[in-house]
């Protein structure tokens, strides 16, 4: 998600009582609260029923910290998934070492499928790529400690699909693309060894969808956190997206008619709190179609 700040805010909701409503303790209980999502729909191509579990957003570093990732972790394995896909900006603070309490949580994600995600644009604010108040300066070595965190995130058995694709079944594919605004996503390479199984694709940023090269069976996002500030009626002032609320959250459309679900995400960015944007855990349950 964009970088989010407190005047930012407070001047989109007006400055008056809904801002100071937002700010204050209200809103940061909400920050804090989650809920679990269920959804069911039919994917083409698919043989066998597939539960999946969607985590988004976990921003460890600034405002989340080990036991909040505890939860979701220990929420997602509840749900008895068949595979757990992470979406992106799993990391937001300067790394001058490995986040071990983050690995530790993420290792005990239990799926028979494994447990694959992607890298975002504040994943790419704490390699180094980009410099930051709490990120630090920009770092010249910032691909080598993407590479060392891929690393870790495998040795924690998460693998981080950067334009890859692994066949988990013989009617199953996923793919997982680089971050929009910082890495150089291809989904043809992502999705190259998908054959005619059913796919699934990460993106993080759901910018990317009006440009799908092809068409894709579910594809999954992040990086909006539903504007992690809504408002009755309007819904969220700030959508940190090109298209405005079109992909604000929830489920949404792709070119070549592809289905896509924008989660809300689990984490914060900018600032400690959301209002009347819960924080989810997706459940999608997959039929064959």
């Amino acid at each position: 998600m964009a970088m989010v700040t407190r005047r930012r805010v407070l001047r989109a909701l007006g400055g008056g009582g809904l801002g100071l409503l937002a700010a204050g303790g209200l809103g940061t209980a909400q920050a804090y609260r989650f809920g679990v999502t269920r959804h069911a729909r039919p994917l083409p191509g698919l043989k066998a029923p597939l539960r999946v579990v969607f985590l988004t957003d976990l921003h460890y570093g600034l405002y989340i910290g080990a036991g909040s990732v505890r939860a979701w972790v220990d929420a997602a394995n509840a749900q008895t998934p068949d595979l757990v896909l992470l979406g992106g900006d799993q990391l937001d603070s300067r790394l001058d070492e490995e986040p071990q309490a983050l690995l530790t949580e993420l290792a005990r994600l239990r799926a028979p499928l494994g447990v694959y995600g992607v890298w975002g644009n504040h994943d790419y604010g704490s390699f180094g790529r980009y410099g930051g108040r709490h990120y630090g300066p920009a770092r010249t070595d910032w691909s080598a400690k993407r590479g060392v965190l891929e690393a870790a995130f495998a040795n924690a058995g998460v693998t981080i699909l950067r334009n890859a694709g692994r066949p988990l079944r013989d009617d199953l594919y996923v793919g997982g693309v680089d971050d929009l605004w910082h890495g150089q996503p291809d989904v043809g390479t992502a999705l190259a060894g998908a054959g005619e199984r059913a796919t699934l694709l990460v993106t993080h940023n759901p910018d990317l969808l009006p440009a799908l090269p092809q068409e894709v069976g579910l594809t999954l996002c992040g990086h909006t956190h539903g504007g992690q500030v809504r408002l009755p009626v309007i819904g969220a002032p700030m959508v940190p997206s090109r298209y405005g609320q079109r992909y604000a959250m929830g489920w949404v459309e792709g070119a070549h008619g592809t289905p896509a679900y924008v989660s809300r995400g689990l984490g914060l960015s900018g600032i400690p709190f959301r209002n009347l944007c819960e924080p989810e855990v997706t459940v999608v349950d997959l039929q064959p179609w």
